[in-house]
């Protein structure tokens, strides 16, 4: 997993080094960042990228993208095999997922919101977590969506409760 901006000083190909080693030890990498940092890990190749729409439509080069180019480029992404997935968040709408088994939306659950800090990163972990656990790809997928859904629900920069992910993510598996 690398996510964030790089500190001063690091390269900008720094997680396309990553990238390349990854690959090199048949490990996967998911990359959570924007920019030319994104940008140089994806021309490597990666398991999975975690872009915001801005960050999508910069990487692709677009200024803005609709919801049938979002799709669209997505899979371009995919099967250019520059990324075995790729999870564009959608903010409240959810996510956008492709793969090689197709694309899909995953809504996000109505919750209360009480602060923002924290969601996308909680929709990676959640994702990365259920992976790790021998999950399915589209459970891996509805429990980062459960996660980041519970972070908007605490206050400031606290984490997601367990509860209120797990809890979610039954709602999501459930169609509901």
């Amino acid at each position: 997993m690398a996510s964030g901006r790089l500190p001063p000083g690091v390269p900008p190909n720094f997680y396309g080094q990553l990238a390349k080693l990854a690959k090199e030890h048949n490990t996967r990498l998911i990359v959570d960042t924007s920019g030319e940092a994104l940008r140089l890990a994806v021309e490597e190749g990666v398991f999975l990228i975690k872009p915001n729409l801005r960050e999508f439509a910069e990487l692709m080069g677009r200024e803005l993208v609709n919801g049938l180019q979002e799709e669209h480029l997505a899979r371009e992404l995919v099967s250019s095999n520059k990324s075995e997935a790729v999870v564009v968040s959608l903010g409240a709408a959810g996510v956008l997922v492709a793969s090689a088994e197709g694309t899909e939306r995953v809504r996000a659950p109505l919750v209360p919101i009480k602060s923002k800090v924290g969601a996308g990163d909680s929709t990676v972990a959640g994702i990365v977590f259920a992976l790790a656990r021998g999950q399915s790809w589209r459970e891996a997928v509805r429990f980062g969506v459960a996660a980041g859904a519970a972070a908007v629900m605490t206050p400031g920069t606290e984490l997601c409760r367990r509860e209120d992910v797990e809890r979610l993510f039954e709602q999501l598996m459930q169609g509901g």
